[in-house]
């Protein structure tokens, strides 16, 4: 018995001293239960919308009120028709838009039925069938208040008359496809530099070629590029697989969504850099490399929208390349928007490659 409480003893002190392992046993259960208790939601907050009031009459006044004060909608704005309205959606301005008929009231007294037309943006399918239901819900109660208000039976409708554009048929492949593009570039051009240098280091190559007569910038630089052309291959192999494949349309512009694909290419590459300056084995490479998954998932909006995150958690997800590219990506490949509308993605994403590239040639260690 003594013997067995030794080695237990042994185990727990072999446990306390690693400080990975007590990361992993005590550290990642909160920080799981934690984001999928309080961060990840997918729950849709702060729902845009704009109206289209061609009624301009005290009912419609009512409704626009009522969208106003539920904390689900945030009333952006008005259009004076329903083409600068459906401009503000390709913009990524708003969310939803609201169409009234001109006398919208007369229409609900005299036929106690009227109808409103909801425009909505469907590049991201699960949360254009939450907003919709949102709206539909907010469109009965309020009917149902007018006729309890009155003492009218039967009782008002007011039936929304629902569009999702760029998406009519609300399919996921609009939404995954653009996150999967990310994540696996993202896996691809940083696991794989990471393990490939750490790989030298451990065979004891990397020191033959940094003694060569080239500069070591040179060397990196030549063993980034392979995957780089790699990335671009499998970049255009899945835009070939989504077009005639998946059915996917390309409504933007390809040489815009190529030049921040290569962006976004040079920050994985430097991603992948960046982890091999910290580890020294091939199998602490992969692993590192494989925990970018959980943030790519979670914070890039594929999967869950970052708007109905905390404002922390918000703030996180800004630093998650990922998060900008997938972005850029729906709104040049699905909503077919102009080139200076995702130029503040592409901003973003030049400032990360600047500041990725320069951290991990300033880290890499000239000598082993």
């Amino acid at each position: 018995m003594n013997q067995l409480r030794s080695f237990i003893l042994k185990e727990f002190r072999h446990i306390f001293r690693d400080v990975r392992t007590m990361l992993i046993l005590l550290v990642l259960p909160v920080v799981m239960v934690l984001l999928f208790g309080y961060v990840i939601t997918t729950e849709v907050k702060d729902i845009r919308m704009v109206v289209v009031d061609f009624s301009h009459d005290d009912v419609t006044q009512q409704l626009c009120e009522r969208f106003s004060s539920n904390h689900y909608f945030h009333l952006v704005g008005s259009a004076d028709n329903v083409s600068q309205a459906t401009h503000m959606l390709e913009n990524g301005e708003a969310d939803v838009v609201m169409v009234l008929a001109e006398n919208f009231a007369q229409q609900l007294g005299h036929s106690r039925e009227a109808s409103v037309q909801l425009l909505i943006d469907g590049s991201e399918p699960n949360q254009a069938s939450a907003r919709t239901a949102y709206a539909q819900q907010v469109l009965t109660s309020i009917a149902q208040e007018f006729s309890a208000t009155l003492g009218i039976e039967p009782q008002f409708q007011i039936i929304p008359v629902t569009h999702a554009l760029f998406n009519p048929h609300l399919r996921s492949e609009y939404n995954f496809v653009p996150g999967n593009m990310g994540m696996i570039l993202l896996l691809i051009c940083a696991m794989m530099t990471s393990v490939s240098i750490v790989r030298e280091k451990e065979m004891g190559t990397m020191e033959v070629l940094l003694a060569s007569p080239l500069p070591p910038l040179v060397i990196i630089i030549a063993k980034l590029i392979p995957y780089l052309v790699i990335s671009i291959i499998n970049l255009v192999t899945i835009l070939i697989l989504s077009k005639y494949l998946l059915g996917l349309p390309f409504a933007g512009s390809l040489p815009a969504f190529m030049g921040i694909s290569m962006i976004y290419l040079i920050v994985s590459l430097a991603l992948g850099l960046l982890i091999s300056t910290l580890v020294r084995t091939q199998l602490a490479a992969m692993i590192l490399s494989l925990l970018l998954i959980v943030p790519t998932i979670y914070f890039s909006g594929m999967t869950f929208p970052i708007e109905s995150m905390p404002t922390l958690y918000q703030h996180v997800a800004s630093l998650i390349p990922a998060r900008w590219y997938v972005s850029a990506v729906r709104k040049l490949m699905i909503q077919g928007v102009e080139v200076q509308h995702v130029m503040h993605e592409t901003a973003i994403l030049a400032i990360m490659a600047v500041v990725l590239v320069s951290v991990s040639l300033a880290t890499f260690k000239k000598r082993l």
